[in-house]
């Protein structure tokens, strides 16, 4: 005689099974028994879609937004960027408005009889090709970290981690998705680049006390200035972002930037040296850059190629990043890659 107590979720059920002993065991049949039984209760699960109020669009799209861009300054609710990352931006941005100071010191002793504190710190087509597109430190030191920084782990994390799953489980599509992840990278660069650009213009004209005749003179080199900021700011989330998001590795993506940006460079600069020609740079997304900014400020042209052949680079650069980066968004599944 063997007893079986079987427990299950809402009641419990005594089993008792007896064999006999007869010459009728060879059809092991088993003489099953009841006894004090209460049958167990089966539960029946049903799904009910939610009825409520979903938040506009603009709030979902706001939250994504919010969770990256706010996480440079808490991380409470939003991304954990890294103490060092923290630290090396604020570095970054120190070092990007570090002209103000030497204007307000030049508001406070004089220019000098020479004009040399003006010249090398003043207002002029020079200095504001300088304060977004001059090779050191900006474009060695600055953007290209910074970008690298930020973009590191911005769509590559969500490979990685699953997150995928919980943007499109909820009323998110992947339009909203690349919008805003293109949006966060494009207003953390635009702050440090676009905002000390327009800082240093503006403090400039404060501190030495300009008229209204300076502002008029000036006013057309800052805003071609302010384009080539933007082309910058589009042409580094571009290429920043398509790397990010055909990885699940944020170190990947932050070490392939910098390798194009400086890689190209220096493979350009090198046949240039060689052989004298500067048409390899139309590869390079920074000479592309400079080629313009300094066509639309008026200055003497480092290259000698044709601009027409850095416009179409630039715009090629820009078309495949975005192409490739839509293209990994929609391989993006709800379920855990």
């Amino acid at each position: 005689m063997s007893d079986d107590l079987i427990d299950l979720e809402g009641g419990q059920t005594v089993m008792e099974a007896a064999y006999g002993s007869d010459d009728g065991d060879d059809d092991s049949i088993a003489i099953v028994a009841q006894k004090e039984a209460s049958l167990g209760v089966i539960f029946e699960q049903n799904y009910r879609p939610w009825d409520g109020n979903l938040g506009p669009r603009w709030v979902r799209n706001y939250a994504i937004f919010r969770h990256h861009v706010f996480g440079l300054f808490t991380s409470k609710g939003h991304r954990n960027y890294n103490p060092f990352v923290r630290l090396t931006i604020l570095v970054i941005f120190l070092g990007a408005i570090s002209p103000i100071a030497m204007l307000f010191f030049a508001s406070l002793f004089g220019s000098g009889p020479d004009g040399f504190i003006d010249k090398m710190w003043g207002v002029n087509r020079s200095n504001l090709w300088g304060q977004v597109l001059g090779y050191f430190p900006r474009n060695l030191c600055y953007w290209p970290l910074l970008t690298a920084l930020v973009v590191g782990g911005m769509i590559s994390d969500d490979r990685r981690n699953g997150t995928s799953s919980i943007y499109f489980s909820r009323p998110i599509t992947r339009v909203d998705y690349t919008l805003m992840k293109y949006l966060s990278v494009s207003v953390v660069l635009g702050f440090v680049i676009i905002f000390s650009y327009m800082s240093y213009y503006t403090l400039a004209i404060v501190f030495k006390g300009e008229g209204w005749a300076f502002l008029i003179d000036t006013l057309p080199m800052f805003l071609s200035g302010l384009l080539c900021s933007i082309l910058l700011v589009i042409t580094y989330t571009s290429i920043g972002l398509a790397l990010s998001s055909i990885s699940q590795s944020r170190f990947f993506a932050a070490i392939s930037f910098l390798s194009i940006i400086y890689g190209t460079k220096l493979t350009a600069l090198l046949i240039d040296a060689q052989f004298d020609t500067s048409i390899v740079y139309i590869l390079s997304p920074y000479d592309c850059l400079a080629h313009l900014g300094q066509w639309l400020l008026g200055l003497d042209l480092n290259y000698s190629h044709p601009l027409s052949l850095s416009v179409i680079s630039l715009i090629l650069m820009n078309a495949v990043s975005i192409m490739v980066l839509i293209s990994r968004v929609t391989s993006l599944e709800v379920t855990r890659e």
